[in-house]
C-alpha cells in the first residue's frame, strides 16, 4: 500500500482537520455509487479510505511515523536472525555498549521460535492485528456482517453492530496472532471507515434527509414515501407545507443499542416545481395573492439570489 500521506495528498505535519477535509473531497470525488461500474474509482476510494483511518487514529499514526508498523497498520518485525543484527546494526539499540546476559538471551530466543517470552519458557500471548474495513452507510446505522480478506489470502466474518460510527475500532478477541508455549491468540482490532451516503447524513442517533416534494403536495398534504435507513415508510405532510419544513419521524434514525435509545429521522422538505404545467402557468398569471407576504421583503438589492 501507498504512503498514506500520499494518497491524501497531505504533509506529514498535517492536522487532523486538514486530513479530515483531504478525506471528505477524495471520498465524494471516487465514491462507488457515484462512479457505478468505474473499477479504478472503487479501488481509489478503498485507498483513500484505509489512509484515512490510519492518519486518523492518534495512536496509529504515531506508530507509522516511528516506523512500527506499515501503511497497512501491520506490525513490522522487531527482532530478527542473528544475520539480521548484524547488517542492521539493531545492536545500537542496546546501549551502543556491552551486551547484557538478559540481550543475548533474547536474540537467541527470537532465533529459535522463542519470541519475546521465549526466554523465561512461559506462555506468551499473541500479537494484535490491525486492519482497516470501509463500509456503508446503511450497513453501519442498521448492523451487519462483513467478510474481511487478510493479507495473507484468509478471512475474517466481522459483525458490524448497529450504530457504528465513523472511526470505530471493532475487536475480534483470539483472532489475531498466534501465542507461544501455550498462551492465547492476540486480537484483530478493525478500524471502522463509514462511506458517506447520498442522501441520509447522521447527528449522533438522529438522521437526516432532504426529502423533495411537488407543489401540489406542499399545498395540499398528503401521504408521502420516505426513505429510511430502515426502509420506506409512509408520512403526511401538512397542507400549506413550505420548502425547509422540518417534519420528524420517531424512531426512524439510529435503531437502540446498548444504552443508547433509538434516534429520530428529520426530513426537509424541499419543494420541486418540476416540468412547467400551462395550466398551472395561466393561473398564476391571473393569481394575485391577497394575503400572501413578499418573501423577498426588507432583502436589500445585493442580498436578493440570482
Amino acid at each position: 500500500m501507498k504512503d498514506p500521506y500520499d494518497v491524501l495528498g497531505v504533509a506529514r505535519d498535517a492536522g487532523q482537520d486538514d486530513i479530515r477535509r483531504a478525506y471528505r473531497r477524495l471520498a465524494k470525488d471516487h465514491h462507488p455509487d457515484l462512479n457505478p461500474g468505474n473499477a479504478a474509482a472503487e479501488a481509489r476510494f478503498k485507498e483513500v479510505s484505509a489512509a484515512y483511518h490510519l492518519l486518523s487514529d492518534a495512536d496509529q499514526r504515531a506508530r507509522f511515523d516511528r516506523g512500527e508498523i506499515d501503511a497497512e497498520g501491520q506490525e513490522r518485525a522487531r527482532h530478527g536472525t542473528w544475520r539480521d543484527y548484524a547488517e542492521t546494526g539493531e545492536g545500537a539499540r542496546y546501549g551502543g555498549g556491552a551486551w547484557t546476559t538478559d540481550d543475548l538471551e533474547a536474540m537467541f530466543g527470537s532465533m529459535f521460535g522463542g519470541g519475546g517470552g521465549g526466554r523465561r519458557g512461559g506462555p506468551g500471548r499473541g500479537q494484535d492485528r490491525h486492519y482497516s474495513m470501509t463500509i456503508g452507510f446503511v450497513e453501519a446505522v442498521v448492523g451487519g456482517t462483513r467478510r474481511l480478506s487478510l493479507p495473507d489470502g484468509g478471512t475474517l466474518d466481522v459483525r458490524i453492530p448497529p450504530g457504528t460510527e465513523d472511526g470505530q475500532l471493532l475487536r475480534l478477541r483470539g483472532k489475531g496472532g498466534v501465542g507461544w508455549n501455550g498462551g492465547p491468540a492476540g486480537d484483530a482490532l478493525i478500524r471502522v471507515s463509514v462511506a458517506p451516503h447520498r442522501f441520509f447524513t447522521r447527528e449522533g442517533q438522529d438522521i437526516r434527509l432532504d426529502l423533495p416534494v411537488t407543489l401540489a403536495e406542499a399545498v395540499l398534504g398528503g401521504q408521502v414515501e420516505v426513505p429510511t435507513p430502515g426502509g420506506a415508510v409512509r408520512m403526511r405532510i401538512p397542507a400549506g407545507s413550505d420548502s425547509g419544513t422540518v417534519l420528524r419521524l420517531r424512531g426512524r434514525g439510529v435503531p437502540a443499542h446498548g444504552a443508547a435509545a433509538a434516534g429520530d429521522l428529520y426530513a426537509t422538505l424541499r419543494v420541486v416545481i418540476g416540468k412547467s404545467d400551462p395550466a398551472l402557468e395561466t393561473f398564476l398569471r391571473g393569481w394575485t395573492p391577497e394575503e400572501t407576504p413578499d418573501p423577498r421583503a426588507g432583502m436589500t438589492e445585493t442580498e436578493v439570489p440570482p
